[in-house]
């Protein structure tokens, strides 16, 4: 028996393909994108037709094109795969080019459920329209197809996608099912955004440091600050297994919980260390529009309050830490 990290050649394929349109397609539109809250609707339809997004895709194939399409646009990934959050209850229903589904894990119960219909606010949801959107609270995982008003807000990071607030007046309750697996595809799925997002914030970073001299030689030669690259590559890459080992048993057919939990707490902590380093190492720059390094890190401080959060992901982790110790799960 061998054991391989390396991806199969048609997971190379699908990695290469993503990886070109998110250079050749997203890169030029990045900041346009951002000023119209919403990816250009020819570019959707071509992410469509290439076919990496569909509600058929595996969650390991997902979250080796979400990591592409994040390490330059985060915000465009999540618009680009709108269906990609709520696939658990989308089965292989087919999903329409811009089909928007959002997912929120109601950990605050601003939500209240009475006689099949849902009440409450959330405050923040990365979407301006949307198709779906299915309400995580306890154990249950609540479908809603109408009822719904979304009041736009402004956003933070994640501009592309969209931000509004989401509101529910007395939603009929379309299907009802366990949370367990939809928690867990949310947070594998939010996981590998923030991995792509390190990994965006990380190259640009390492780059510059490589280009820019101080005493005669590139900054990143300098033992302080080549220390600190190599740390974000280590935190990038060690966040990008989590997120594999979860994706695997997903498609596996497990409930994932604890490796999805793990993976969600480890790329929150690790894309929060990379982000404001890689800023850092740009020094005033980083601040400034004219490098994307500041885009990420608000997109990494945005991202890691999806799905609960990241307090929530290491709370479940340690509630299931006995359980996964045990060989239960």
């Amino acid at each position: 028996m061998s054991f391989t990290l390396a991806l199969s050649e048609e997971e190379r394929l699908v990695q290469e393909t993503a990886r070109r349109f998110a250079e050749d397609r997203l890169l030029p539109r990045v900041r346009s994108h951002e000023r119209a809250r919403g990816v250009a609707p020819e570019l959707v339809r071509e992410f469509a037709a290439l076919g990496l997004g569909g509600v058929e895709v595996g969650a390991f194939v997902r979250a080796i094109v979400l990591e592409e399409l994040a390490a330059v646009d985060p915000g465009a990934a999540v618009a680009l795969d709108g269906a990609g959050p709520a696939i658990p209850f989308l089965g292989r229903t087919t999903a329409d080019p811009g089909f928007r589904a959002v997912v929120v894990d109601d950990v605050e119960e601003h939500f209240r459920l009475r006689d099949g219909r849902l009440d409450g606010q959330h405050p923040w949801v990365p979407a301006d329209r949307i198709d779906v959107a299915v309400i995580l609270h306890g154990d249950r995982a609540y479908l809603v197809r109408e009822g719904w008003r979304l009041d736009a807000v402004q956003p933070c990071g994640l501009e592309a996608a969209g931000a509004s607030r989401l509101a529910l007046a007395n939603a009929p309750v379309a299907a009802i099912d366990d949370a367990a697996r939809a928690r867990a595809h949310l947070r594998t799925w939010v996981a590998a955004l923030l991995v792509g997002a390190a990994r965006g914030a990380h190259r640009y970073a390492m780059r510059y440091a490589l280009e820019r001299t101080a005493f005669g030689r590139p900054i990143a030669h300098h033992q302080a600050l080549a220390f600190l690259i190599a740390d974000l590559a280590t935190a990038v890459d060690a966040a990008r297994l989590a997120v594999w080992r979860a994706a695997a048993g997903l498609d596996r057919g497990e409930s994932a919980e604890w490796e999805a939990a793990c993976a969600l707490a480890e790329a929150a902590e690790q894309a929060l260390l990379v982000g404001p380093s890689a800023v850092q190492i740009l020094g005033g720059h980083g601040f400034m529009k004219d490098h994307p390094v500041e885009k990420w890190m608000r997109d990494i401080r945005t991202l890691a309050g999806l799905a609960g959060g990241r307090d929530a992901a290491e709370v479940a982790a340690a509630a299931l830490a006995p359980e996964h110790e045990a060989g239960l799960r």
